[in-house]
């Protein structure tokens, strides 16, 4: 009993939180989204009660209606995902129409293959300019010599 009522809670902003948990969606996303702060975001979902204008917004960010929201049932929004998504091709983490598309690892690789083509690159152009001032130096000398 104490469970299901746990689960009726009316507190709107821990809602709000949990969804946009179970969404894998960032405060700071959340935050950037609707030009407020992390901390703004934060005292939302610590809120007890949310404004209508700014559950409509909150909504909006997380790609949800307002009566989502309102209806939100964690144990049984956990059920749904678990009978529906973990062991099937999409995955244990997605929601909806959510899916994580691209691996952390093949990210950071790919940054560090772009970095040491820049390194190369910075090379070659350090090498390029020594190699100007070398024969800019040469021209000097001659330059010199021709005028004694």
């Amino acid at each position: 009993m104490e469970h299901k009522t746990r689960s009726q809670t009316k507190h709107m902003g821990r809602k709000i939180g949990r969804m946009r948990e179970l969404l894998g969606i960032k405060q700071d996303t959340v935050a950037d989204q609707l030009g407020l702060s992390q901390q703004a975001i934060s005292k939302i979902e610590r809120s007890e009660n949310v404004e209508d204008a700014t559950l409509e917004k909150m909504a909006k960010a997380l790609g949800v209606t307002t009566e989502v929201v309102k209806n939100f049932d964690e144990e049984a929004t956990i059920n749904y995902i678990q009978q529906n998504y973990e062991g099937s091709n999409q995955g244990a983490y997605s929601v909806g129409n959510y899916n994580c598309t691209f691996n952390p690892i093949d990210k950071w690789e790919k940054a560090m293959e772009e970095n040491k083509k820049l390194y190369e690159d910075l090379l070659k152009a350090k090498e390029a300019l020594l190699e100007s001032e070398k024969e800019k130096v040469a021209m000097l000398k001659q330059f010199l010599e021709e005028r004694k």
